[in-house]
């Protein structure tokens, strides 16, 4: 497999059962095999898409002093701007050559969640930054749902199985900015190998290549996809809930060469997670003889804040 399977979510959205089955066949089969797709037919407009590129380029031309005022302290990076180098992956100690920002979820009908749930940093430089983040967000957050109705169906589980999780979920949008590398990283990559905490990661074409999957033979591939894709990939939580039946693929965001250090990269994945009570007890539909359970029973919530305290977002 020289790159990732290709998959198009119309074919489950129509009304044509053959279509849909196809689409949960193909999808299933890839997030056994490799863990990644790319995407079509999806919720996100080009044109929002570029509208938020825009906007997160914006902010992150402002000034440090102006973006490390959106930093608060004791949330974890839930929300707002995390600086430079701040993230390593899980058993690293380098940080990522990266900044970034977190928009989280608009909380409806739900106040104990709301509760629960850090508010949105408002951005006054950026004019619109809110605005256009959270209508991504949606957009992706609608498109998510679709996949998991699909992997429902795939693992057998009944097709809406995920909805009442995920809606009001602690999902997450991360705008991320790659600055250009002006010295030696001394080990340090844009972002070294991980898997991803969550359910399933929704990623919006990033502005530079550097992407790249491990396959089963260990193997680095580099993800390619075409502008109107988006590339798709299962996270812990999912693996965890799946009994390894469904992958959740190491990743990582290789430097560019040299001649290219001084030119930025920009990526916005969204991270789709479920409400904290969600269980990820390994479901009984992925477990059997020849595979038996393969984990110990944790919620989202508790899954979620083990792997911030590794990542160094939380003591």
């Amino acid at each position: 497999m020289k790159n990732i399977p290709s998959v198009d979510l119309s074919d489950f959205l129509s009304e044509n059962p053959s279509k849909k089955q196809k689409f949960i066949k193909e999808i299933g089969k890839a997030y056994e095999e490799i863990g990644f797709v790319a995407l079509k037919g999806h919720f996100l407009t080009d044109t929002l898409s570029k509208k938020l590129y825009s906007k997160i380029k914006h902010f992150f031309e402002l000034p440090n002093n102006v973006k490390e005022s959106y930093e608060i302290e004791g949330i974890g990076g839930q929300r707002g701007y995390t600086s430079f180098g701040k993230e390593s992956a899980k058993g690293r100690l380098e940080g990522d050559l990266k900044e970034f920002w977190h928009f989280g979820q608009e909380v409806v009908e739900n106040e104990k969640l709301k509760a629960e749930y850090p508010q949105n940093v408002k951005v006054k430089e950026v004019p619109n930054f809110n605005k256009i983040g959270i209508e991504t967000f949606q957009m992706l957050e609608k498109t998510a749902i679709y996949v998991l109705r699909a992997l429902a169906l795939y693992i057998g589980l009944e097709e809406f199985y995920f909805d009442k999780f995920v809606t009001n979920g602690n999902s997450i949008l991360r705008p991320i900015h790659y600055p250009p590398i002006h010295g030696e990283p001394k080990g340090a990559v844009r972002a070294a190998a991980h898997g991803d905490i969550n359910l399933i990661t929704l990623l919006m074409g990033a502005s530079a290549s550097g992407l790249e999957v491990q396959n089963k033979k260990g193997d680095w591939i580099p993800v390619t996809a075409l502008p109107e894709q988006l590339v798709i990939n299962v996270g812990d939580m999912l693996e965890r809930l799946t009994n390894n039946k469904l992958r959740s693929t190491i990743h990582r965001v290789v430097n560019p060469p040299r001649e290219d250090w001084k030119k930025p990269r920009y990526s916005i994945p969204f991270f789709t997670h479920p409400i904290s009570e969600m269980s990820l007890n390994c479901l009984s539909e992925c477990i059997s003889d020849s595979q038996p359970k393969m984990y110990d029973d944790i919620t989202a919530g508790e899954f979620l804040n083990e792997r911030l305290r590794e990542l160094g977002l939380i003591k």
